[in-house]
């Protein structure tokens, strides 16, 4: 799946401590906006759908290059990582007492900190809402097609996929999105997950039934199915060869949410547990993108595809339950869409709005924006998809290690904790694998472009 969104950063330390210091006590408390009523669960379910997204789809194709045992280490390790990059969030968040991430970067160097973050959240989360919806865009006409058994669509209207696009925006998101709390959406991020959890059933479901036919066929001992000949084993996957290092940004950004971390952390009713809030909902994504990963991978090997869903479609279009496994995933994706626009409109408020209370005019306006601008995108320029998977390069890392790791270098005290530190001396690290993710990320793209492949950006 596409994978989105991008800034440069640029810090010049010296510069901005005195204008940081300075102007702190003009920038607006988001604590005074929210009064903090959302509970635990719904927390963790807001947190979990930002989380999973589309992704989940490419990870059986991700295990496929790397192999199980190379998918599971990058996996664990990618968790430990995200989870260690909120605690930084937190922990600035909490000394300074400002739950925004641009006032985070404000308050650690100035107008250009507070910009970059705005700018690289409005960018990541445009692409991902973007890439939600080009999902819409041509799987819902599929679906309505095999549910109808229509062979050969004749142009009929509920078959475009540019209508159906705009429907599904004016009719679901939007209202959806012109929630005044995040916290409402904790409902229909419970029944995204549902869907997501019903995908991982029907995933497990068709690998047994498929080993089962493999086993009881007169055709098992040639190893063979109806998509080819393929090895029933397992002992290439130790093998890590060139493709695997196309897993790694793929799985670095997994587990991106640190765009919603703030603002569901704002909401909660108990602070202090945000931090236990994000280690639980990485935890279960974890658990299924390991397994949905796993039966996809054994049901198909060296077969399947970039996105799953066209795999299994292979096997019987028409199939009940590949349909509702599809309208399933759908649904999930669609409904993530209002849970990641909340941090851009923050965003844009924070960077165009900054001393404005809440307002419902503008709160809507931005809303119904964002959405016209992006359903544009997906209408009229889908090769765009190009252009936010470089963007989707730069920006992620920053979000996920570098911005988290700066902030916390410049916002905890030296008193606290020197700047020799071992706190510290990890952040900086952690900020420098940042780099490094950014660097294999871009450098893959600029490989599959220069040599007419897409192996990074269908993995994505």
């Amino acid at each position: 799946m596409p994978s989105p969104n991008n800034r440069h950063f640029l810090v010049h330390v010296s510069i901005f401590r005195a204008e940081t210091t300075k102007s702190l006590s003009l920038m607006p408390s988001l604590d005074s906006t929210f009064e903090g009523k959302t509970s635990f669960g719904m927390s963790v379910f807001n947190l979990g759908n930002a989380i999973m997204g589309s992704g989940i789809l490419g990870l059986a194709y991700a295990m496929a290059n790397a192999g199980v045992v190379t998918f599971l280490v990058l996996l664990t390790v990618v968790a430990v990582l995200s989870s260690y990059s909120i605690h930084l969030l937190l922990k600035s968040s909490g000394i300074v007492g400002i739950r925004a991430y641009e006032q985070l970067g404000y308050r650690a160097f100035g107008t250009p900190g507070k910009m970059a973050a705005g700018i690289a959240i409005t960018l990541q989360n445009i692409g991902a809402m973007s890439s939600y919806l080009y999902i819409v865009k041509y799987e819902f006409p599929l679906v309505i097609q095999a549910f109808l058994k229509v062979d050969k669509p004749m142009g009929e209207w509920y078959l475009n996929g540019n209508y159906l696009v705009v429907i599904v925006s004016i009719a679901v998101i939007l209202p959806l999105a012109l929630m005044k709390q995040l916290g409402y959406l904790g409902y229909t991020s419970g029944f995204s997950l549902s869907c997501m959890v019903f995908f991982l059933i029907s995933v497990s479901f068709l690998f047994c039934s498929m080993l089962a036919a493999d086993i009881v066929s007169s055709d098992a001992r040639s190893d063979t199915s109806q998509f080819g000949t393929y090895p029933r084993s397992i002992h290439g996957d130790l093998l890590v060869h060139f493709q695997t290092a196309y897993t790694i940004p793929i799985l670095a950004f997994a587990f991106v949410c640190h765009p919603e971390v703030l603002p569901i952390y704002t909401e909660l009713r108990k602070y202090k547990k945000m931090q236990h809030v994000a280690n639980i909902s990485i935890a279960v994504m974890y658990i299924m993108y390991f397994l949905a990963a796993l039966f996809g991978y054994l049901t198909f090997y060296g077969e399947v595809e970039a996105e799953l869903l066209h795999t299994y479609s292979r096997i019987d279009p028409y199939d009940t339950l590949i349909l509702c496994v599809r309208v399933a995933v759908l649904t999930a994706v669609t409904l993530t869409v209002p849970i990641v626009l909340f941090p851009v409109r923050r965003a844009i408020q924070q960077m165009m709005f900054p001393n404005k209370t809440f307002n419902w005019p503008r709160h809507i306006a931005i809303a119904f924006v964002l959405l016209t601008l992006i359903n544009l995108l997906v209408i009229f320029a889908p090769n765009i998809l190009g252009i936010f998977g470089i963007i989707g390069a730069t920006s992620a890392p920053c979000l996920i290690f570098i911005f988290p790791a700066i902030f916390y270098i410049r916002i905890v005290p030296k008193e606290e904790e020197p700047l020799r530190s071992p706190q510290k001396i990890l952040a900086a690290c952690f900020a420098g694998l940042g780099f490094l993710f950014m660097i294999m990320s871009l450098s893959f793209i600029i490989i599959d472009w220069t040599s007419g492949t897409s192996k990074a950006s269908s993995a994505h």
